[in-house]
């Protein structure tokens, strides 16, 4: 299984810890978000990655020489101007597609994001739905939360206007939050027709508005954490130390 990391962001949220460095640098308990985020791929089996860069690409690429790209293959997709995630991953097409007729699944993963999430479990889930892409979600407060049916099926984006959800869907619906780590069927990019800078998430709506088979995989019992803001670093830092990760473990 190949799988990307989306490292590209400006990390504004995290300044200014991000002022001389990417978001992908920042460090937590003395190792690197990119590092944490290549060892648990790593620790999965995915020897192959693919990382967008841009705010500072150059340090991404002298860090990863100076460690021997973690004894992983990892090519890099430089982003001249930022495409967000559907974007991001779209340029980065040709690496999940060298291989011809391929239809094994790919890892798409925040490195601004940690967790204990079971990825064999979400594999074996994505699998037996036969799922077009699969979202791990949790039930939490979210800004930005997705609305899934009682299949886990997409239904959309939930609005503060519970008026102006879709209609037609089977309800009760569920608001999930997003956590930054999908599964995706190649099949994928066949579909993908917006261009440019565009979200993920806007193309997934679209595409399950569609009837295809975009789910969520219910994450609630595994820890997870957004990396985005310097007291969230914070707080992680405690979590790992209360050994609130469970099994995870920073790489040594």
């Amino acid at each position: 299984m190949k799988a990307m990391v989306l490292a590209a962001g400006l990390g504004t949220r995290l300044r200014p810890l991000t002022n001389d460095r990417p978001k992908a640098l920042v460090e937590l308990s003395g190792r690197t978000l990119l590092e944490i985020t290549l060892s648990r791929l790593r620790a999965f089996g995915i020897k192959e990655v693919i990382l967008n860069v841009h705010h500072h690409a150059s340090l991404v690429i002298e860090y990863l020489a100076a460690h021997k790209n973690f004894g992983m293959r990892i090519e890099i997709s430089r982003e001249e101007r930022l495409l967000d995630t559907g974007g991001g991953l779209k340029n980065a097409a040709w690496f999940f597609q060298a291989s011809s007729g391929s239809k094994e699944p790919f890892l798409l993963h925040n490195v601004d994001v940690i967790s204990s999430i079971d990825l064999g479990r979400m594999v074996d889930f994505h699998s037996q739905t036969r799922s077009l892409a699969t979202l791990a979600v949790q039930d939490r407060k979210s800004s930005r939360p997705l609305l899934f049916d009682q299949e886990s099926r997409l239904c959309g984006r939930a609005s503060e206007d519970p008026r102006l959800e879709p209609v037609g869907i089977r309800k009760p619906l569920q608001r999930l939050a997003f956590c930054g780590i999908h599964l995706i069927s190649p099949r994928l990019f066949e579909l993908m027709t917006e261009e440019g800078e565009f979200s993920i998430i806007s193309t997934y709506v679209r595409l399950a508005a569609q009837g295809e088979p975009i789910r969520g995989f219910r994450a609630d019992d595994f820890y997870w954490r957004d990396l985005g803001k310097p007291e969230h670093i914070a707080q992680a830092e405690q979590d790992l130390q209360a050994h609130m990760l469970g099994s995870f473990s920073l790489p040594v």
